[in-house]
């Protein structure tokens, strides 16, 4: 069961690498934010449309690992229609989840990162668009990185 598991979760973060979801510039985008993994090379740029505390649309570009691209891919699915605050808690469960492999409730498909924790180079991977986002929402100009955090 365990092997079965973990055979679908690569399965899933293979799809969203190869095929990422709402990966294109977001015309009309009122918050950008850009992160960069020098450790991996990955670099993801995050475009979002907010109305309030609504994240209307979201996209992403960029190119990096296979981890980086699905995170960021299933980052894009999970928010669209959902409040900044959600996002925020989002972003704290997604964290925890990817540096101690411990899950939350209604994660969905971004459970897929749980098995993340054991490759620690990998951690900055999955993590780096959640940092992103938490950029944009912010209204940070500079680059997000993950060479001075924790994850």
């Amino acid at each position: 069961m365990f092997d079965e598991l973990t055979d679908l979760y690569q399965q899933v973060i293979l799809d969203h690498s190869r095929a990422p979801r709402n990966f294109h510039a977001l015309p009309g985008a009122n918050r950008t934010a850009q992160g960069h993994n020098p450790l991996c090379g990955d670099n993801v740029t995050l475009y979002l449309l907010t109305d309030g505390d609504l994240i209307r649309d979201l996209s992403f570009q960029g190119s990096g690992c296979a981890i980086s691209k699905a995170s960021a891919s299933l980052l894009t699915e999970t928010l669209k229609g959902r409040t900044i605050p959600e996002a925020r808690t989002l972003f704290d469960h997604v964290r925890a989840m990817v540096t101690t492999g411990l899950t939350q409730p209604n994660l969905g498909k971004l459970a897929v990162f749980a098995g993340v924790h054991k490759f620690p180079a990998r951690v900055k991977c999955a993590i780096l668009p959640w940092h992103a986002l938490i950029a944009a929402l912010d209204g940070q100009v500079q680059p997000v990185t993950t060479e001075k955090d924790d994850t």
